[in-house]
Order: structure tokens, then sequence, then C-alpha cells
């Protein structure tokens, strides 16, 4: 996957229209913005999105992974498309990739309108958010130990458990926000801020769904937005880094405020 990914955003930063399309499955293919809601159901539509907004990218145009977490067959691929290409700011993305026979089948982006902007991000929206996701075209592509953590992990944070919650984490596991700005380090400090911060936090909590899981994590939705969560596993299956992404502009200041001081330590 991370062979596929680079080449993939190689030929997308050169803005080659076809060589990036080819590694999408002409069989079938959804690609979604989830942030902004802009869908596209099949590899057609996906071709004349790239072909409508390529040439008004930069000359020199920058899209580039920064960290792939998964398998051959499924992963989340964090990455940047820089300023210029789809507004006047960077964006920072998180996406749900699923691969079939080499093909992608299933892309969906989540990332953060304030770190983009407000006010840009509003203007981008579509009224209507979609709601099918392509998971059904996905199938289960994930491996059977991110199923089974990601259900450990969830269950303990719809249930408002902390402490099973970090029974899933290794001892000196990384706990990110990347919406909240915030890193928490080592089971200890992670317990005490999901015990803090179990109300805030838009994927814990009783009414919280996984829409679709990956062999790098998992995406979820909840009644305060929907986002993504990538966990990287150590050999015994445990967390030993977690990095969620989701949409900060669909919460208040203060919400973002009880996060970071959730994280606080006394």
């Amino acid at each position: 996957m991370h062979a596929l990914l680079t080449e993939y955003f190689r030929d997308k930063s050169n803005l080659d229209l076809d060589r990036t399309m080819d590694y999408f499955s002409r069989a079938g293919t959804t690609y979604l913005d989830a942030t902004l809601g802009w869908a596209m159901h099949s590899w057609q539509e996906v071709y004349d999105a790239f072909a409508q907004n390529m040439p008004n990218w930069p000359p020199v145009s920058a899209s580039y992974p920064t960290r792939v977490i998964g398998d051959e067959n499924s992963a989340i691929v964090f990455f940047t498309d820089a300023a210029g290409m789809f507004g006047p700011k960077e964006i920072r993305l998180a996406g749900a990739v699923d691969v079939r026979d080499g093909k992608i089948v299933r892309w969906v982006d989540y990332w953060d309108g304030r770190h983009f902007g407000v006010e840009s991000f509003q203007k981008l929206r579509m009224p209507e958010a979609p709601t099918d996701y392509g998971e059904a075209r996905a199938g289960v592509a994930a491996s059977e130990a991110a199923q089974q953590t990601v259900t450990n992990l969830t269950s303990a944070l719809r249930a408002g458990n902390p402490p099973a919650a970090v029974e899933c984490f290794t001892p000196d596991a990384v706990y990110e926000d990347l919406p909240a700005h915030l890193q928490v380090i080592g089971q200890q400090s992670i317990g005490a801020f999901l015990t803090k911060a179990a109300k805030p936090l838009p994927y814990a909590g009783p009414d919280v769904e996984v829409r679709h899981v990956l062999s790098g994590g998992y995406e979820w939705t909840g009644p305060d937005g929907f986002g993504i969560t990538a966990l990287e596993l150590d050999d015994e299956a445990r967390i030993s880094r977690l990095t969620s992404t989701w949409n900060g502009a669909l919460v208040t200041p203060d919400t973002l405020l009880e996060l970071a001081a959730a994280a606080i330590e006394y």
C-alpha cells in the first residue's frame, strides 16, 4: 500500500490525469470528501472531478503523504494538499483507502475545517451530506487484529469506561487529537484524559457508531460530527499510537478548550 500511495501522490502532484486515474478501479470507485460533503460514486465521476480541478492547480503542485497505516487491502493515509490546490490554504487530511486487486475502490477524506479556515470551509461545504460512503462496495478489508482492537476500543468509549479503553494501549502509547492540537503520552495520562474528556469528545459516548473498519483504524459517526481514527498496533494488537481527525469547524471554540483542559494534569 505504501508504494501504491507514494506513486499515486507523485503522479497527482505532477498533474498527470491519466496516470492518477489509473490507480482507481474502473469496475467501481467511490471517492468522497466527507468534510465538504462532495461525493463521487463512479470512476468517471472521479475522472471528471480531477479533470476539472487539475488545470487550476499551481504549475508545481504538492500533494504528498506523511504517514501510511495499514496493509495492502486497506489503510489510512495522512497527507497534505498544498495551498493553491483547493483554496488559499493548505489542507491536512486523513484518507480512508480500500484496495481490491491492486486498484483503489474507495477513498474517503477527512480534515479539519478550522485549520483551513471556518469561513473558507463554509463556502465550499455542500448543503446536504452524503449518506452512502461506499462501505458496501469496499466490503470487509480490515485485518482481524484491527477489527478486534477497534471493537474493544469503541465498546469502551461508547460505554464511558476509560479503564477498559486504556487496556487497549501499550504502556508508552501516544494519543493524538489533531483538531484539538493535543498529544497525550502513556497509559496513565491517556486514562486521565479520557476520564475528563468523555463528554466533549465527538467519538466517545453511546450514540457514536463505527462506520467502517480499515487495517489502519476506523471511520466513525456520532451526534456531534464524524471523523476517522488511525491506530498503529504492536505485535499483540495493542495501540501504540492513536490519531483522530475530525472537523473542528462543527464545534465551538469552547469545546476545543474543554478538550485542551482535559489534557492538563494536576
